[in-house]
């Protein structure tokens, strides 16, 4: 774990000589905090039950809010949050420097516990189209693909699923997608964040991304999100992989890095 923040940090600091910033320039907030979260109502919106012993095996331990560990993803989510309302962005992706460092379970984990923070709604995007995995992790059945959306098969409507949780929609996926780097770049794909990040200003997207290093995708996308978090396993990444994955992101808006699989025992606060 040690040779992991060594990493970080050495980026760090050749970053800053460079003159660049991991938080990127400040602008005037956004109203993303606004009165029309009354307007969820869900009618329109599939609404499944999740399992929660389901959960507790796949790690998405937020949804039991007697869980003590769930107090990690609430200060973990208050920090990102005051960061996006400071910066008034609106779109995060979460990304990792290689596969098996648990970003999907991050993912869920923090949206749900996003969408407890009443002044937000949140959807949570699985834009991992090589390997996606957030229905699996929730133990959700999908009817549709995301490529049916693009392919102007279905409405997006017809593909969200409200897992529940007030406030929480789920964009899922449920087939890999071969050709998905092209996706990932086009101009279809722009248009899309752009209009569902301007249907309701009181909205989040979260977007579950591949991992950096084993596929283009991720870096594709990029410029079409506000900001990223990056989760790094706990000795699944080597010290050149962080530091490359850390280059790549030098330029975009990096909230910070989280050490998934560690040691550490949390104790919790009593």
């Amino acid at each position: 774990m040690e040779r992991i923040k060594q990493a970080i940090e050495k980026v760090k600091k050749q970053n800053q000589k460079a003159g660049l910033s991991t938080l990127g320039g400040k602008r005037k907030p956004d109203n993303i905090a606004s009165n029309d979260l009354a307007d969820y109502s869900y009618t329109n919106t599939k609404t499944v039950e999740l399992d929660p012993a389901y959960l507790e095996k796949n790690r998405i331990i937020v949804y039991n809010q007697q869980d003590v560990k769930s107090t990690i993803f609430d200060i973990l989510r208050t920090k990102i949050l005051s960061k996006m309302q400071e910066n008034g962005w609106k779109t995060i992706a979460v990304t990792s420097p290689t596969q098996g460092c648990g970003k999907t379970v991050i993912s869920v984990n923090l949206a749900i516990s996003m969408a407890r923070y009443n002044d937000y709604s949140i959807m949570l995007a699985d834009f991992d189209l090589k390997k996606p995995e957030i229905s699996k992790n929730l133990g959700i059945i999908t009817k549709y693909s995301i490529m049916d959306y693009f392919d102007g098969k279905v409405e997006l409507q017809d593909m969200l699923i409200n897992p529940g949780i007030p406030r929480l929609v789920i964009l899922p996926n449920n087939k890999a997608y071969k050709h998905s780097s092209a996706l990932m770049s086009s101009r279809k794909m722009t248009n899309f964040v752009e209009d569902v990040k301007n249907r309701y200003s009181s909205r989040i997207i979260m977007f579950d991304l591949p991992p950096l290093l084993a596929t283009d995708d991720a870096i594709a996308f990029l410029p079409n999100v506000d900001c990223v978090l990056l989760v790094v396993g706990n000795g699944m990444c080597s010290k050149s992989e962080i530091e490359e994955s850390m280059r790549l992101l030098s330029t975009k808006n990096l909230l910070g890095t989280v050490l998934n699989k560690s040691d550490d025992e949390w104790r919790g606060y009593i």
